[in-house]
């Protein structure tokens, strides 16, 4: 008996510093398994799909980054040069860059903003807003959703 209690004894650290060993390692297995990555706009690679049926004609949408239906994914917005997306509003908030084109976004209750190519803009969670693409060009949004990605129209405006 003396001898299993010794044994438990001096096991429990050991297995202690097993666990703890394991702990550490599996959140840097996790991050060791994603990758670095970067996309060019224009990338042949980048699988472009329509957006919501509400949106304009050859609106369209590609993930960079994420699972479009878990937090945290990334997206490229293209909307045809001048054309609306209509009155909509999304469950997460939008950190946004124009990439390309000239883009007026109208969130309601504020002024108009007009970005331009580079402009960084940051749209709340569930406010309401409409954008245009004011150049002849298509517009390209770089947006960042915190929630899964969604749109969700008004039928206002």
């Amino acid at each position: 008996m003396r001898n299993l209690k010794h044994n438990l004894l001096y096991s429990r650290p050991h297995l202690l510093s097993i666990l703890l060993g394991l702990m550490w390692l599996l959140p840097n297995l996790a991050v060791a398994e994603q990758m670095a990555l970067t996309w060019d706009v224009d990338s042949p690679d980048l699988e472009w799909a329509p957006c919501p049926e509400f949106m304009p004609d050859g609106c369209e949408l590609a993930v960079l980054q994420g699972d479009p239906g878990q937090p945290n994914a990334d997206i490229f917005f293209r909307l045809p040069g001048h054309t609306t997306a209509p009155h909509h509003w999304h469950t997460s908030a939008e950190r946004m860059v124009l990439v390309t084109g000239r883009m007026e976004v109208d969130f309601d209750g504020q002024e108009p903003m007009v970005l331009n190519t580079g402009t960084y803009a940051y749209g709340p969670p569930k406010l309401p807003h409409t954008a245009s693409c004011l150049s002849d060009e298509p517009c390209t949004l770089f947006i960042a959703f915190e929630e899964p990605v969604d749109a969700h129209a008004t039928h206002e405006h």
